[in-house]
């Protein structure tokens, strides 16, 4: 079974910005720890971060 492309995780510093969903969020205090969040799980997760707004990434499985 191969994974589909699917979000995984959401990393923003604006809680406001989260609606609901079925992805983890990741509540953080500024964009150097957003940075530093997305560089680990891109790394655990093997996935790619992606930049919707300046305070909120979304991590994708490709």
């Amino acid at each position: 079974m191969e994974m589909k492309k699917s979000i995984l995780a959401i990393v923003t510093t604006s809680e406001q910005n989260i609606k609901g969903g079925g992805a983890p969020v990741f509540i953080v205090k500024d964009h150097d720890e957003i940075q530093h969040k997305i560089f680990l799980l891109e790394n655990i997760l093997d996935a790619m971060g992606h930049e919707l707004d300046e305070q909120t990434f979304i991590l994708v499985k490709h």
